[in-house]
């Protein structure tokens, strides 16, 4: 064996250790700190308390439009926000406005859960034609539950009952 071939081998070995090492640290270090867990609503509360009377009249004006999307008629009991009512983010509020939520230790969830029984991504709740909300579980390790069942297939949220994923609890509100 040449003398330049074991001195590749050898730095190429050297290379993959340090990646292992690399890698080794950066589980440590999210075990030991966790994920970080960023509170959406409040930051654009903030921002919109800032910009006075026209914020204001902006946020009066959505549900105006989803009910004119809708054939002109505006549900009564429709809810217009997500609530999280016991776990880590306890008070989190994310305003529904008919796009799809998902929910997830990944980063680009739109609720992130620090909490070591949800999944990456773990279930989402997304509206239907008819205006309802419905909730899947997206294949999660320790389920989603809706008012103690268990999901198996996308099932409709009636208000103000809660969903369990692991151990954050949220509940769609008026």
């Amino acid at each position: 064996m040449s003398e330049l071939t074991l001195t590749v081998m050898r730095l190429g070995f050297l290379a993959v250790l340090w990646l292992f090492v690399i890698v080794a640290v950066q589980v440590i270090r999210s075990d030991l700190f966790g994920t970080r867990v960023t509170r959406r609503g409040t930051r654009r509360e903030g921002a919109r308390s800032q910009q006075g009377g026209r914020a204001a009249a902006r946020q009066a004006s959505p549900p105006q439009q989803r009910g004119q999307q809708g054939g002109g008629r505006q549900r009564r009991n429709a809810p217009t926000k997500l609530v999280v009512t016991e776990g880590t983010l306890t008070g989190t509020t994310v305003a529904l406005q008919g796009q799809t939520i998902t929910l997830g230790r990944a980063h680009d969830s739109t609720i992130v859960l620090d909490d070591d029984y949800a999944s990456s991504r773990h279930a989402r709740i997304y509206p239907d034609q008819s205006g309802r909300w419905i909730v899947e579980d997206l294949g999660s390790t320790n389920g989603t539950y809706l008012d103690r069942s268990r999901l198996t297939t996308p099932t409709p949220i009636p208000l103000g009952t809660p969903i369990r994923i692991g151990k954050t609890v949220i509940e769609l509100r008026k």
